[in-house]
């Protein structure tokens, strides 16, 4: 997904394992686990949470990971797994603080759902988050996204999210 614009995003799917959907995801935890202290975390602490919700299952049958570049760089992005049929998750949608306010998110949102249709025949997308993370909160509302009842049980989880997508033509 790109117009063509030099400062444009390109969303594409990329192996979670690539070195670049790494080095997201350690940005990715590096954010969030220092949100969750109040403070810079660690590089210890990074490490804990990487080993402990592995990004493995964000590859396919089941799964799909896509990275959003911005001004040809790896700025974002966003992971999926289908929890039962049709019922798509979505996890990890993150933008660098460098390239936040560009419409990364958005994008990247959007083009989960559709990767969720199109490429995992989800017809519902799930997600959790947490109440400090207002921005994603934010981003949610504004996508469709509709709080539910606890769906997953998340240790850190505070908010639960659904939306029903529309189906392709």
């Amino acid at each position: 997904m790109n117009d063509g614009r030099p400062d444009s995003w390109n969303i594409a799917p990329l192996p979670v394992g690539h070195p670049d959907s790494a080095a997201l995801l350690r940005a990715y935890y590096d954010d969030i686990v220092g949100r969750y202290h109040g403070r810079r975390a660690t590089r210890e602490e990074v490490d804990a949470a990487l080993a402990e919700e592995p990004s493995d299952d964000l590859a396919p049958p089941t799964g799909h990971f896509l990275v959003g570049r911005w001004k040809g760089r790896p700025a974002g992005c966003a992971g999926l797994r289908l929890l039962e049929e049709r019922t798509a998750e979505l996890t990890r949608l993150f933008v660098l603080p460098g390239a936040r306010g560009t419409g990364g998110g958005a994008r990247l949102l959007a083009a989960a759902e559709r990767a969720a249709a199109e490429v995992l025949d989800a017809r519902v997308v799930r997600l959790d988050t947490r109440a400090d993370l207002v921005e994603a909160r934010a981003l949610y509302a504004r996508g469709g996204y509709a709080e539910i009842p606890d769906y997953n049980g998340g240790k850190y989880a505070d908010h639960w999210f659904e939306k029903r997508l529309s189906p392709s033509p």
